[in-house]
């Protein structure tokens, strides 16, 4: 059977395990060639092409639901569940997205872009089955470093104490998530799947038994069982832990072994209450450059497939900000032991590798621990250390009440440096980072800052080092700067709450957030040609916000416009909006951002066209709203 053919995955039913080994490598081929084109998650899939398979094999996924963790190692569940024929528009606008959604296929569950929730959805799945009377199976496929979460940890312990309830929890253990694994836990688990009696055991038993004359080629489900209890005799502390905690434990088991698999998820399936399924797998199996680079190879953009490198952009692009982050802060780290930077198993994606390659000592990797992480810079910051949070804005959301409590209420000078905020582009809804302004403005204590390019983003990690009294907070964008000139040293902090002046003029106020500050110049160049001239300032804080600078002149020019690069309720806009009604101005303003929608995957200037935030959107609109219908059309016809 050819995969393009499988529209429903009860189609594997009928193949054999070579049948369904062949199957494997056409998802594997198809995986590699779509991320090779389009860009995406590589290596989590590739390492779980085996497990989906034959865990399918042995499900009516008519009835039964498997909840996935972090969707990006979900890629040949989609494949297998129709979406064959429209996954070359992986990641793409309007195409099959990075990850799930319910929206998108019957087959999807429940949605998966954060990790460690799969367990607690199933779980809740389980127990609304079992309350209506239903039967039909719940199995959560953990994995990619989710379970050094502790929500996933939290819904062990729950399901634990259900021994009534039927739910399978399937480890995907490839001891990763997008750095290595850190940690008690993953250290136990690579512990067990490396251990010499496991290796033995696994491949020996089996053989030692078949030659036994009343055995023969093939195991009874009595000498299975023997099999699997053998092996946890051999190494006592396999499952020791999760059968404490009142699940019934498997494996470990090779991963990449259909038949295997087949024959322990079956054995699984017959058993009552809580089950553990432990599964060993190789991130990236199969594409001989992804395994061995599994960090670098957990996600691409655009590559060759033939020798892995990255397809090169036709111009040089400037430095990304994670890497001028990186290097300004790896710069005050040598001169201050004080300062430690802290991830949430993100040390690549925020640049923190940078720091923990030259200064390991003041690095600290918690897992996929936000809310851990947190509170463990709250307590560094008892001490008189500097810690530096680098987490992206969408990962911060998950440990939201640690900083108002371990931190805001204490006034501890924690710095939080939130990459990827704003549109994000093909990672979609769950990744976005739209809300961190909203959700850190509210908080007392906390300052707020953004900066308008990557020279800023070096005098503002200078001003988030200097800041003792309090805690406060850095957004800044994914993806390449603006390729101003930069300083490799002595940058200058900026004061706190001082915005500044970029552009003159009296028709119009433009006050710009962050990336879009450079946005507003675009708009106001292009108002200068039809006769309108606009200030323009660089915000630069939200909170304190500079009312000093802004109350005169929004009074004096009448017409005011702010710009951000996040969601408009509650954001920068609302707070504008606030300090001049709080100052009796009632001028009228337009804000620019996003509305109350979720913004969906799409390349960024797809998204930033779709949202009317582009320059010439922008004075087009300013244009019909204060100014000459008119000049609008000819506006209109310039720039279209």
């Amino acid at each position: 059977m050819q995969l393009s053919e499988i529209t429903h995955p009860n189609q594997l039913h009928t193949l054999s395990v070579r049948e369904l080994e062949d199957i494997a490598r056409q998802i594997r081929e198809k995986h590699l060639q779509t991320v090779a084109a389009t860009g995406g998650h590589l290596g989590p899939g590739l390492g779980v092409v085996e497990l989906t398979i034959a865990l399918y094999f042995t499900l009516d996924l008519d009835k039964d639901k498997v909840i996935w963790d972090v969707g990006h190692q979900a890629y040949p569940h989609k494949l297998l569940t129709g979406r064959f024929k429209d996954f070359h528009t992986l990641r793409q606008k309007d195409g099959i997205a990075g990850y799930l959604k319910r929206c998108e296929n019957k087959f999807d569950h429940f949605g998966a872009g954060h990790a460690s929730t799969s367990i607690s959805a199933a779980l809740g799945m389980a127990l609304a089955r079992d309350a209506k009377g239903e039967d039909f199976k719940c199995i959560a496929i953990i994995g990619d470093g989710a379970l050094t979460g502790g929500m996933a940890l939290e819904a062990i312990n729950h399901a634990g104490h259900l021994p009534n309830t039927n739910v399978m929890v399937i480890l995907n253990d490839n001891d990763m998530s997008i750095s290595p694994n850190v940690g008690a836990i993953s250290r136990y688990l690579n512990k067990v799947r490396l251990s010499g009696p496991v290796q033995f055991i696994s491949g020996n038993i089996e053989e030692q038994l078949k030659h036994l004359p009343f055995f023969g080629d093939s195991l009874t489900p009595e000498m299975e069982r023997v099999k699997e209890g053998m092996k946890r005799l051999a190494v006592p502390k396999v499952g020791a832990v999760i059968e404490e905690l009142g699940f019934t434990y498997f494996g470990p088991v090779d991963g990449h072994n259909i038949e295997e698999l087949i024959d322990t998820f079956k054995q699984a399936g017959k058993v009552k209450g809580p089950v553990f399924v432990h599964v060993a797998t190789i991130k990236g199996k199969g594409y001989d450059i992804a395994e061995k680079d599994q960090v670098g190879y957990h996600a691409q953009n655009p590559f060759n497939l033939a020798n892995g490198k990255a397809i090169p952009s036709s111009k040089p692009k400037p430095p990304s900000y994670s890497k001028v982050f990186a290097h300004a802060l790896t710069s005050l780290a040598s001169n201050n032991p004080k300062i430690i930077g802290i991830t949430a198993a993100m040390a690549t994606g925020t640049g923190l590798d940078k720091l923990q390659a030259k200064l390991p000592k003041q690095y600290i990797d918690v897992g996929i621990a936000e809310q851990h992480a947190v509170t463990l810079a709250a307590g560094l910051a008892c001490e008189g250390m500097r810690p530096v949070v680098a987490i992206y804005s969408t990962f911060l959301q998950r440990a939201y009440d640690q900083i108002i409590h371990d931190v805001a209420i204490q006034n501890l000078p924690v710095f939080f440096c939130l990459d990827r905020a704003g549109i994000v582009g093909a990672d979609g809804p769950t990744h976005q980072g739209m809300y961190d302004i909203s959700y850190l403005r509210c908080i007392p204590n906390m300052v707020i800052m953004s900066p308008k390019d990557e020279a800023e983003l070096q005098r503002m990690i200078v001003t988030g080092i200097n800041h003792t009294s309090g805690p406060i907070a850095m957004r800044y964008p994914r993806g390449n700067g603006f390729g101003v000139p930069l300083m490799e040293e002595g940058w200058e902090p900026i004061e706190i709450g001082k915005s500044e002046i970029l552009r003159t003029g009296e028709d119009l106020l433009f006050i710009g957030y962050g990336t879009m500050v450079y946005v507003a110049l675009q708009a106001a160049e292009i108002l200068s040609e039809h006769g309108i001239e606009t200030t323009v300032i660089n915000a630069r804080f939200v909170k304190p916000l500079d009312s000093e600078l802004i109350i005169p002149l929004a009074e004096r020019i009448g017409k005011v416009v702010t710009l951000e690069e996040g969601c408009l309720m509650g954001g920068f806009g609302s707070a504008v909006a606030e300090a001049l009604l709080d100052n009796n101005i009632l001028v009228p303003l337009k804000r620019f951002g996003v509305p109350d929608i979720l913004v969906e995957h799409a390349k960024p200037e797809q998204s930033y066209q779709s949202l009317g935030l582009t320059g010439s959107q922008i004075a087009q609109e300013i244009i019909q709203i204060y100014f000459s219908q008119v000049a609008s059309k000819e506006l209109e016809q310039k720039h279209s």
